[in-house]
């Protein structure tokens, strides 16, 4: 008998943002989340890149005894990528991403993690999380100062303490854990922890096989608002007893899966120099549609026939007659069915107009911090409504552009309002521009410190 892993992956764009910039990967060796940050096209390309890279441990393995070594050094190597990328386009400079991945080596796990992507292991009906969060109110946790509760609505409860940036050299954690037969992993983004409780999650996690799983909870972050994107990774730990030829057949073949930012051919050809891995990933959201086929003779395209050629001439007279006879019964009907019509219409337009207007009032009511332009020179500005758009109408509304450059910020402010910063009111996000002034303050100064645009590594 030996332990494999049964798994399954999914990422969505979410309810609010335009693009998807996490990035999945499930494999028989590698299971990894990566949330990429920078707004625009670069958090995608940070997290597509960091897939990239650390799956690259799947072609090229490591001895048992230096995993977390290579696991380190993947995690430099993916710094190393993003700094490539900046340096070919310094416009994307505040890029970065988290990575928290798993290693399989058979009776046990290594678990790398940067960032506040998360991994949580079940086991017999036991959840726990395996990763700790590097974030600004996770260390205000760590000090008492506030409670989990409180630091779920705190205004900087994306602000990252640790990530991959391509500037800054990070340690990830590393650790080794042993496995069981029936434990469950779950790899996510903040998209999903964000918007479900430890208890929400511990619930939902032991339902279904892995694919059905992963479904219940990417729709689940989806029906709580999904104000950002989400991915869900998971795999089961079975255990299939082997023959001298192999793995029996109680173990379906599986290939790897590429979710999200990395599996889009749009990012992919954005960086070229980077080698993507397969992937076998279907439709997400036709889970049992077959995969298409592949070759074979076009479908011949259907004859159009006139009917007026091929009906007799002494049936069209008859025909005729009785069409002449029926058409002012017709005209009658079809006014009738014009009255109704409209009578319809103009309930719905009722109805729509009302719910306009709730809506409007719940929008003016919205205000958030955000980038006026392109995060790498745009400016911080106050916006009233929420991010995001609605049919190509826009949510929100420019109030206050402060014209301070996102680009004086600090690095991990810049991905902070890039993401952007929710507040409570008006007053509320002139209080949150008033911070973000003094820190950018703080960095203007002959030696800028840690965190600062040009600090000294």
């Amino acid at each position: 008998m030996s332990l494999h892993l049964r798994y399954a992956a999914r990422s969505d764009v979410g309810l609010i943002r335009r693009g998807n910039e996490d990035s999945g990967y499930a494999s028989p060796r590698i299971l990894l989340v990566a949330d990429g940050m920078g707004g625009h096209a670069a958090g995608e390309l940070a997290s597509a890149s960091a897939i990239a890279t650390v799956a690259d441990l799947e072609v090229h393995p490591p001895e048992a005894t230096d995993v977390l070594s290579a696991l380190a050094d993947a995690i430099d190597e993916v710094g190393i990528a993003i700094g490539g990328v900046i340096a070919a386009d310094p416009e994307l400079t505040g890029m970065g991403t988290t990575v928290t991945g798993i290693y399989w080596l058979g009776d046990r796990i290594a678990l790398v993690h940067v960032g506040d992507s998360r991994a949580y292991l079940l086991r017999e009906g036991e959840c726990a999380q395996l990763t700790h969060d590097h974030t600004y109110v996770q260390t205000l946790i760590d000090g008492g100062s506030i409670s989990p509760a409180d630091a779920a609505i705190h205004p900087k409860r994306s602000l990252l303490m640790r990530a991959v940036d391509g500037i800054n050299p990070v340690e990830p954690d590393l650790s080794m854990r042993e496995v069981r037969v029936g434990d469950r992993y779950l790899l996510c983004s903040d998209g999903l922890s964000g918007v479900l409780s430890f208890e929400e999650i511990t619930e939902w996690l032991g339902q279904g096989d892995p694919t059905g799983c992963v479904t219940a909870l990417v729709d689940l972050a989806l029906e709580r608002g999904a104000p950002d994107n989400v991915t869900v990774v998971i795999a089961d730990v079975v255990e299939v007893e082997e023959l001298a030829d192999g793995v029996s057949d109680d173990l379906e073949p599986v290939l790897p899966v590429v979710v999200g930012a990395a599996g889009e051919p749009r990012v992919r050809l954005r960086l070229p120099n980077v080698h993507f891995p397969d992937d076998a990933q279907l439709d997400p959201d036709r889970p049992d549609a077959p995969p298409p086929a592949v070759g074979g003779p076009p479908t011949a395209p259907l004859a159009l026939i006139d009917s007026e050629l091929v009906v007799p001439a002494a049936e069209r007279a008859y025909r005729d007659s009785h069409a002449k006879a029926a058409k002012g019964g017709r005209r009658r009907e079809q006014r009738r069915v014009a009255l109704i019509s409209v009578i319809a219409l103009a309930l719905v337009i009722a109805a729509l107009a009302g719910g306009l207007l709730v809506a409007r009032n719940w929008l003016t009511s919205q205000w958030y911090v955000g980038v006026n332009g392109n995060p790498g020179t745009g400016t911080v500005a106050i916006y009233n409504g929420v991010p995001g758009t609605l049919t190509w109408i826009p949510l929100s509304q420019l109030t206050t552009d402060t014209g301070l450059p996102v680009g004086a910020l600090p690095l991990f402010d810049q991905e902070l309002v890039s993401k952007t910063i929710p507040a409570g009111d008006a007053a509320d996000a002139e209080r949150i521009v008033i911070e973000l002034q003094s820190r950018a303050a703080g960095c203007r100064v002959l030696i800028p410190p840690p965190g600062c645009p040009g600090a000294i590594s």
